[in-house]
């Protein structure tokens, strides 16, 4: 098999996590158990849940995100100059608040030796000659999302005065981290962006503090620090972005079609292919696709993770039909619009009805692509 993602029955990266894991991490938070006694849970876990990957017939294996208690944060975390406390607030999502971490610079930004390698290490033990392991990271343009947000910005202006530097660490940063994972023998990156989710809501310039032209210039700044991040990277090394809306107990953040970034994003970032939300009514319909570069494919998310009942396979078949209007079928895969756990409180389905959603994919994708 072709190891270059992405495939045609594909993923975004995040699963349910187990009760029995989900009570050790709590357990760890709480000093009941020590880090070694999480560890060999963690690996016990990851261990099954691979074997579950396997079985479904995935042609890619991830570790479920199972040693993150969200997809964004744990990994900035680990860089020098970050700090995170207990959330008073939360991010609103629609319907309830994501209490996760408030996270926000304390120093300069870079990295030294970022545990997310040590977590790709155990992964890649289990690839075969069917599967290829996949890390999942969240975007440089979300990590520096994170510190220009209106309740980050003046703390951020303080250590860096100058954007342009910050920028600048952040790719350096993601440089290092991108060469410690090829290194250890990743070939498949994932980025995952919502700050694009952010772009395309109704409400983007008053969640920025900014018109449109300033939402212009944020436009192209998040591509930069993408592209820095990306310039470089090993030939046989593929690097994909994931672009979601929110992803949250169930519930979103923002909605939106892509029609006011396409031009911009799906010509100009330097990645393989665009996992792109399609689930319901707040992405859009499939026009924006038409800028996608002819060297880049396009992976539609119309499984969703959200909800528990399952797609019609026929409508799914037509929409992928509608799809190629506007991009080739041998461009197209198909994947769950997000993971199914972005934070380890999990979407509000069960494990067999996550399971039974790839099951769908796989099957759709079998009949579609023969």
């Amino acid at each position: 098999m072709s190891k270059d993602s992405p495939f045609k029955f594909d993923i975004v990266g995040s699963f349910l996590r187990p009760d029995y894991l989900k009570k050790a991490r709590k357990d760890y938070s709480e000093g009941k158990i020590n880090n070694e006694k999480l560890k060999n849970i963690e690996d016990k876990a990851i261990t099954e849940l691979i074997e579950k990957q396997k079985n479904v017939g995935l042609p890619v294996i991830t570790d479920g995100e199972f040693r993150r208690s969200s997809w964004h944060l744990d990994f900035m975390w680990a860089f020098n100059g970050v700090g995170h406390k207990k959330t008073e607030s939360g991010i609103p999502f629609h319907g309830e608040p994501a209490l996760i971490d408030d996270t926000f610079l304390i120093g300069k930004v870079s990295v030294d030796k970022h545990p997310f390698v040590e977590h790709f290490k155990f992964v890649k033990q289990f690839e075969d000659e069917n599967t290829v392991a996949r890390q999942t990271i969240p975007a440089p343009a979300q990590f520096l999302f994170q510190m220009i947000t209106t309740d980050n910005i003046k703390k951020t202006r303080e250590i860096y005065p100058n954007e342009e530097e910050l920028i600048n660490d952040i790719a350096e940063g993601y440089k290092k981290v991108i060469y410690d994972l090829y290194q250890a023998g990743c070939k498949n990156l994932q980025f995952d962006d919502c700050t694009w989710g952010v772009c395309v809501d109704p409400n983007a310039c008053f969640i920025l503090g900014t018109n449109e032209v300033g939402l212009q210039k944020v436009i192209e700044k998040l591509i930069k620090i993408n592209n820095l991040a990306i310039e470089g990277k090993p030939k046989d090394m593929v690097i994909n972005t994931h672009i979601c809306r929110g992803n949250f107990h169930s519930t979103w953040a923002c909605q939106g079609a892509y029609d006011r970034v396409a031009k911009d994003l799906f010509a100009n970032e330097n990645v393989n292919a665009f996992y792109l939300e399609f689930d319901d009514e707040r992405s859009g319909g499939f026009e924006s696709l038409e800028y996608v570069s002819d060297n880049k494919k396009v992976v539609l998310g119309l499984i969703t993770t959200k909800l528990p009942r399952l797609e019609s396979k026929e409508s799914i078949i037509n929409r992928i039909r509608e799809a190629t209007k506007y991009i080739p079928l041998e461009r197209l895969c198909l994947s769950p619009q997000c993971g199914f756990a972005s934070t380890e409180e999990g979407n509000k389905i069960t494990e067999e009805e996550q399971w039974a959603k790839l099951k769908l994919v796989k099957e759709i994708a079998s009949e579609v692509w023969n």
